[in-house]
C-alpha cells in the first residue's frame, strides 16, 4: 500500500514537471539571464509544489500561476540576498598570497654566520642533530664519539650559538 502511494506521488511529480518545468525555466531565464540559476529555481519551485498537496489538487492553470509566482519570488529573494550582493564573478582566479620570505632569508643567513663562528666539533654535533634530525645515539654513531660527548658538545655548542646570535642583535 505504501509503495503504491509513493509510486503515485512520483508519477504526480513527474507529470507536474513535464507539464510546467520547460515553460517555467524559460520564464526564469527571461528574468535572470542565468541558465544554471534557472535550473535551481525551477527545481526549488517544483519541490515547493510537491510539498503543498493543496496546490497539486488545483486545476493545472491555477497550479501554473502559483508556480510562476513562487519562481518570481525565488528570483527576487536571490537578487536581494547578501550572497548575491557581495559575490563578484571573475574570469581568472586571484593569485595566491605568498608570505614574504625576506625575514626567513635574513634569519637563515644570521644562523649560518653564527654557526660559522662555532668550533668544528660543536658545529658538527648541532648540524647533525638539528638539521639532520638525528638522535643523540645516531649522532654519536655517525661521528664515532661517545653519547656523553655528543650531549656535552651540544650543550656548549648551543650556548656559544646563542651568544653569537645575541652579538648579532637577535634577542629571542
Amino acid at each position: 500500500m505504501a509503495d503504491e502511494a509513493k509510486a503515485d506521488e512520483a508519477a504526480a511529480l513527474r507529470a507536474l514537471a513535464d507539464a510546467h518545468s520547460a515553460v517555467l525555466w524559460r520564464y526564469v531565464v527571461h528574468l535572470t539571464g542565468d541558465h544554471a540559476g534557472a535550473d535551481d529555481v525551477v527545481q526549488e519551485t517544483l519541490l515547493r509544489a510537491w510539498r503543498s498537496p493543496a496546490i497539486l489538487a488545483q486545476p493545472p492553470e491555477s497550479t501554473r500561476a502559483w508556480m510562476f509566482t513562487v519562481a518570481r519570488h525565488l528570483v527576487i529573494d536571490e537578487v536581494r540576498s547578501a550572497r548575491k550582493r557581495h559575490e563578484f564573478t571573475t574570469e581568472e582566479l586571484p593569485e595566491r598570497a605568498e608570505r614574504d620570505k625576506t625575514d626567513a632569508l635574513f634569519e637563515s643567513l644570521l644562523v649560518e654566520e653564527a654557526l660559522g663562528s662555532l668550533s668544528f666539533d660543536h658545529r658538527a654535533v648541532i648540524v647533525h642533530a638539528y638539521y639532520g634530525g638525528r638522535s643523540i645515539a645516531e649522532v654519536a654513531r655517525e661521528l664515532a664519539i661517545p653519547e656523553g660527548t655528543v650531549k656535552s658538545r651540544m650543550h656548549y655548542g648551543l650556548r656559544a650559538l646563542r651568544l653569537a646570535l645575541q652579538e648579532k642583535g637577535v634577542t629571542r
